[in-house]
Order: structure tokens, then sequence, then C-alpha cells
């Protein structure tokens, strides 16, 4: 227990994503792939012994590296299909890092790193683009997928080889480096817009990747390798669209634009100056104190001692359950850790973990901000709220909308208006939104969309919106831990189980391991990508972002994140499902170490699963997001009993997944009753410690007049109804009347040019005559009031 505080108190200056650029690599690699290695290279070094004779990869010199590329490339267009795939392994061999010509895993990288930007300067992504379109539109492989009753590794050989590549060339060269030389510089900018730019078949590359994700689960296609599909789906969105970094960066573009005052705090920057909190005791651990009270038994410390959640003095808060009678040893209690931090990277996503930090003595400690963690904000419909209700007691009338005029008000609610404008601020989607219609639409009469990414990637998502979204949460259900295996439900796992099944304990537990860490790398991607959509959407347009948030409550995304973590979730953020010496680059440098039962339980040496945890904070995220604003949605967290799972998850000692926690917990407390919050005092505490302050929020009384559970349908339909509109506004080729100028100016509709036909001018007398001059004109209608 000594050792695993101290572990703790290590880790937790990472941030909660998992590893680095050092295993970018292994990511989209199965245990169960491991032959392969040496099965490229031998294709590799057969094609490559006749070009080079007898002189090595890393010898060549960068002319003589192109000149195989090019020809690699010419060999990927024959027909034969058996060439193609050997050629296209030893492509993959080369961005795997010519790992046999290696003696440490540092230069491993570096050639891997050094021939990716070679193969995309060759132009070998294009050629492994449009083996991937042969591949997906191959009907004779789906069919026999299809009616095969077990699928394995070799139905889907040529898809995982070519998505591997695709995978290494995306993510490598996304990743920015100190030392990368200009070209590669430049590269990575030409490479960003090639693939956010409708270049393939006149759509982003994204959408090729979300039309295999409906393909597989519409059961027609089982042998797509799903993990390496959502794996590259995300770091393309990732590279195209930009990470929370470039989200910060574009929203103070934005409110420049508009000379909006800059955001009061960096949220990132705010999590990572807080501290975990320590869980509030359970009734079951309270009842085994007054128990052990009773036996005249020491108690554990944070059973005895809770009088703040922001004690870090804990024996040890990612112990099982199972471990609560064991006695504390007096020397497990370090108060060295009080003063540690949790720092969380500006980009939780892209950008990789600092390296461990050896341990700080007792004497160093970090100054924490005094006071509250966030500026109080206040929305201007609060604003409203209350000069309505100000204007009804004092003057007996209201204003409407109008915030300014305060004649007749006493003095007080003037210095409460005041102070509600120093802290109130719009969101600026909204900002956006109001801005887009009424400036450019209204005046122009059309609006101008700005052709981003992000708006391009809506474009191509929208006709299918639901179904992606729908097959998303279908892989999600799929891979979660709580799920059930059932004979009508999805196989995610056709890219990790071997032709032969295992006939040994090791080779069971091997493949256990692998089928473990395949469902939770699917769960990381699949958060993240979501997240990340909504967050864009939200930044391009306010609309976008409903859109696809009603759809994935609509797809009960709601209850299914909430059944994601109604599991221990102690033990999936401790869980070890990997296997150490076979992750590459380990397992190809140096020599394979006998595995035994022992040492795959044993696992790696890290004590929780950053993998896991990244994993959790993004479905919290994404829950916080579909239910911000919305009583109806709230209502469902109430109805779904989610307070006791939410609880639950504070036990995990980080401080952004217990921030997102708190939140969650805040926006239902007024519909839990007066019984919950008196009995859970602590967490309340914590919510207003830990959460940001919304001036006129009742949050922890009963006395908001919004809280309309009844209005659920009429809420939604309204928002949908709006949703509607924006689109056919917006992306709909045959206008609405209803939004078609009108032009009186009598000079413009007369200089106008006319589209007519060739024969027109033939017809010409007969049009004028029927047309004008047999029409009689009442001139005196004119002179007549409308």
């Amino acid at each position: 227990t000594h050792c695993m505080t101290n572990v703790m108190r290590i880790h937790k200056n990472y941030d909660y994503t998992f590893r680095t650029t050092e295993l970018i690599q292994h990511l989209c690699i199965c245990y169960t792939e491991e032959p392969e290695f040496a099965l490229n290279r031998d294709y590799f070094e057969e094609d490559f012994r006749s070009h080079a004779r007898g002189r090595r990869w890393t010898e060549l010199t960068l002319e003589e590296q192109r000149t195989y590329v090019m020809r690699l490339l010419d060999a990927l267009e024959v027909t034969d299909r058996d060439k193609r795939l050997k050629v296209a392994r030893a492509i993959l061999y080369l961005a795997q890092g010519v790992f046999d010509e290696c003696d440490t895993e540092v230069d491993v990288l570096h050639w891997s790193r050094h021939n990716v930007f070679l193969l995309y300067n060759m132009g070998i992504f294009t050629a492994l683009l449009e083996l991937l379109s042969m591949e997906i539109d191959n009907n004779q492989a789906c069919s026999s997928a299809v009616r095969k009753p077990a699928i394995s590794l070799a139905d889907s050989t040529e898809l995982r080889v070519l998505l591997s590549i695709m995978y290494l060339l995306v993510e490598t060269i996304r990743v920015q480096m100190e030392d990368d030389r200009p070209e590669w510089r430049a590269a990575r900018e030409a490479f960003k817009n090639e693939l956010g730019s409708p270049l393939y078949n006149g759509e982003p590359f994204a959408l090729l990747l979300f039309t295999m994700v409906t393909k597989f689960c519409s059961m027609n296609a089982p042998h797509f390798p799903m993990k390496k599909v959502l794996l590259l789906l995300w770091k393309t969105i990732l590279f195209t669209l930009g990470g929370f970094e470039e989200l910060q960066e574009m929203k103070v573009r934005g409110r420049k634009r508009l000379n909006l005052p800059p955001l009061p705090e960096d949220s990132i920057k705010v999590v990572r100056a807080m501290r975990a909190a320590s869980p509030p005791a359970s009734a079951m651990e309270l009842i085994e104190q007054q128990q052990q009270q009773k036996r005249g038994r020491r108690s554990r410390r944070p059973l005895v001692k809770q009088d703040s959640l922001d004690t870090y003095n804990e024996r040890d808060p990612f112990k099982n359950d199972d471990a609560r009678d064991e006695e504390e040893d007096p020397e497990d209690t370090d108060s060295g850790i009080e003063g540690e931090v949790d720092p969380l990277d500006r980009d939780v996503i892209i950008q990789p973990p600092p390296p461990p930090p050896p341990l700080r003595p007792p004497t160093e400690r970090v100054n924490f901000p005094k006071g509250l963690p966030w500026a109080p904000k206040v929305r201007e419909k609060d604003i409203e709220h209350f000069l309505e209700t100000s204007r009804n007691k004092f003057i007996g009338f209201t204003l409407g909308n109008d915030t300014d005029t305060l004649v007749g008000l006493p003095r007080p609610i003037h210095e409460s208006v005041k102070t509600l404008k120093q802290v109130s601020s719009s969101p600026l989607p909204l900002l956006i939104m109001a801005g887009v219609f009424l400036n450019q639409y209204s005046l122009s009469g059309e609006e101008e969309v700005e052709e981003t990414p992000t708006e391009m990637l809506y474009l191509g998502m929208l006709p299918n919106l639901s179904q992606y979204v729908i097959a998303l949460l279908k892989l999600l259900l799929a891979a979660a831990p709580t799920s059930k295996a059932k004979t009508d439900s999805i196989n995610i796992l056709a890219d990790v189980l071997p032709e032969e099944m295992p006939i040994t304990v090791l080779q069971s537990m091997k493949l256990g391991i692998d089928v473990n860490r395949h469902k939770e790398i699917i769960v990381k991607a699949i958060s993240a990508l979501l997240l990340l959509l909504l967050k864009h959407f939200k930044l391009n347009h306010i609309y976008q972002f409903e859109i696809v948030s009603q759809h994935l409550v609509f797809a009960n995304c709601i209850p299914l994140i909430l059944k994601f973590f109604n599991q221990n979730i102690m033990s999936y953020i401790s869980a070890k499902n990997s296997i150490f010496v076979l992750d590459f680059p380990h397992c190809v440098v140096h020599e394979m170490p006998e595995l035994t039962a022992d040492s795959l339980e044993a696992g790696d040496s890290n004590q929780f699963c950053w993998r896991n945890l990244f994993s959790c904070i993004n479905l919290l995220r994404i829950l916080n997001k579909l239910t911000k604003w919305k009583h109806s949605r709230t209502m469902m967290l109430v109805v779904f009993k989610s307070a006791p799972i939410l609880k639950r998850a504070l036990k995990v000692k980080q401080a952004m997944m217990q921030l997102y926690v708190l939140k969650l917990l805040k926006i239902q407390t007024k519909y839990l009753g007066r019984q919950w919050r008196k009995s859970n005092m602590k967490t309340m505490s914590a919510i207003y410690q830990k959460v940001r302050h919304r001036l006129n929020d009742d949050w922890a009384y009963g006395n908001d007049i919004d809280a309309r559970p009844w209005d659920f349908q009429a809420e939604e339909c309204a928002l949908r109804e709006s949703i509607e509109k924006f689109n056919s506004r917006r992306y709909d080729k045959n206008k609405n009347g209803d939004f078609a100028p009108v032009d009186n100016c009598l000079q413009s509709v007369l200089g106008q040019r006319v589209e007519l036909p060739e024969d027109f001018h033939y017809s010409y007398e007969m049009w004028l005559e029927r047309e004008v001059f047999s029409q009689p004109i009442q001139w005196e209608g004119l002179l007549q009031n409308p």
C-alpha cells in the first residue's frame, strides 16, 4: 500500500491522456497481430534486396529512398491482389520504422517519422485511398463475411494493412515536434488542408470512414476492422478540426472579431490548479466505522476525519471496496502529498503528458490561488427575469426584454443590476448565430457561410447524421464493460480474434487481455470523437451542435453513459489490460521474454489505466453538454437515478473527472429533495467549492421556476423546429419563398439580365400581343389604397 501511494503521488503530475508519442503506433495493433511484424519485414527485405544489393535502408541517400518508394508506388497498381498486399506490407514496414535495422526504440521512432513524411511526399496516401475505396466496395468480400459463422483476422487482412499505414501517416504527421524540418511543417499544413477539403469524391476523408462505420453496424460488412477505422476517424477529425488548444484560439479570435471582452479565465488552466477531493463516506463505510468503534479498533483515517473534501491525506483513494477491513499503517500517511497538483495539459486530447518528474522534497509546496476557482457568471436571461420580478413587485408592469430602464425601481435594485451586468456573459456561439442571421442574411438576402473544415464536415454529415450517431452509440454499447453478450448485438472483435482459438491457459489469458484492451480503445476513440464533434459544431454554429445533441438524446445516449458508469468505476480505472513487452516498439527491438501466467496477471507497472480515465472524463463531458440548460434532459438524469451512480464516480481522485461529476450533480440537486441535500452536505460543499457560481441560480434549493419537467415534448419539438428552419435556410438548394428577398427598386428590376430561350425572338410579337396588349390595365387601381 505504501508503494501504491508513492506511485499515485508520482502520477498525479500526468495528464489524463494515456501514453505519448512513443506509443503512437501500438494503439491500432492488437497483440494477436504480433506475428505480422515479421511478415512485413520479410516482404520488404525480399523486394528491397533486389534493389539495394546488400545495402540497408538506413544507408541509402534521400534520393535513393525516393526512387525505391516510387517503385513501391508503381507496384501498388498491379492487378494481382496478393502482390498488392505484399507491397502494402513493405510500405507498412517502412512506416513502422524499419525496426530490424534499429538498435533502440528511439531509433525506431526516428526512422518511422522520417519514412512517414517521405511516403506522404511521394503520394502514397492518395494511392492507399484508392485501394481502400476498392476494398470498401468489394461486394464479394462483404457477402462472404456475412455468410461466415465466425469472423477472424484473416477476413480483413487487406483492410487492416491499409488502415494501419493511413493511421501512422495521419498520427505521425499530426504531432508537431520542435526539431521538425521546414519542409515537414509545410507538408503538415498541406496534409491537414487535404484531409479537411472535399477532395475525395466531393467529400472530406472523414465521411468515407463514417460510411465504413454505418456499413459495419448495418451488418453489411461485418469483417471491417472497427477499432482501426474509429482510431483513424478520431485522429482525422482531431487533425483537420483541431484539438482543445485550437478551439481556445478560435474562441479568442471570435470574441475579438465581435468586439467582446476577453474570457475571464482559461478553463484548462483553472482545472490544472485544482486539487482532487476526497470522496464522501458512503453509508456502508459509516456503518463499518461504527462497528469498528464499538470493537475498540482504530478506524481508517478517511472515515474519521472528513472535515474537508479537499483532504489529500487519504490512505489509498483507489483501493477496492473489498479491502476496507485492513488497518492503517502509520507510515502510509504522508503530509507531503497535501500540496500536490493535478496539472492537466491544455490540449487534453492530443497533447502528450510530460515524463514523470522525480518525487518532490517534503518541504516544497505549490501555492494554490485563494478563493473560488471560477469567476461567477450570469446569463442575460437571468437579468431579464430579475428585472421582471422587481418591476412586478415595485411598479406593477414589465418592459419585456429591456434591461437598461430602471425608472421607478429602488436604489438597491440599481446596484444589483449593475453587479449582474458586470459578470454577465453571452456565449460566443449564440452571438455568432445572432450576428450571422441579422447582419448578413437580413441585409444581403443570402447568408454568407465561410467554408471552414467544420462547416464542410457538417454539410457532408447532414444527410445521414442520425445514422452516424446511432452507429457510434451501437459500437459504444458493444464495447462497454457493463454490456452483456447478446446474439443480435454487433461483433466488434472481428479484428482481434485469431483464426485458431487458443488451446492453452496462457493463450486464453493473453487473448482475454487483448479483447479487453481492444474494447477500451474503442470506447476511448468514440468518446473523444463525439466530444470533439460537439465542441467544434457548437463553436461553428449553435444549431449544428443542437442537432447532434438531439440525435444523441433520441438515440438514448444519456442512459447509455449512465449504464457505463454503473459499474465498479475504481476497478475500471485501475484495470491492467496491457502487456508491456508486447507493445510496439518494445516488442520488435528487445528480445521477447517468456510469458507466464504470473507475468500476464501482474500487467505493467502503472497503477492506473490512463486510457480508461480519459474515456470516463470524455463521457462525463458529453453528458454535461447534452444536459446543460436543458431542464427536460436534466429530468432524465433524475428519472434514471443518476445521483448514486455519479456519487460513486467521485471516488476517483482526479480533479477534472470530479469537476464534471459535480457539475452533473449540481444541475439536479433541486429535484432530489431536501432529505438528499441534507444527507449529502459534503457533496454540496464540494459543488460550492469547485463548480462555477451562477448568480440568481437556486441550485441548492427547489425554487427554480424554469423547472418544468412536463414540457419535455414541447421543448424538444420547438428546438427541432428551429433546427429544421436553420438547415432549410442555410443548406436547402430549393429556397423557401418565406426567405426569398424582394427587390422593390424599379431601376434594379428593369436592369436585371433575364435568361430567355433561344427561339424567343421568333415568337416575341405573339407573346407581346398575348401578355401585354390584350390585357386591360386598370390605371385607377393604382390610386386606391391597398
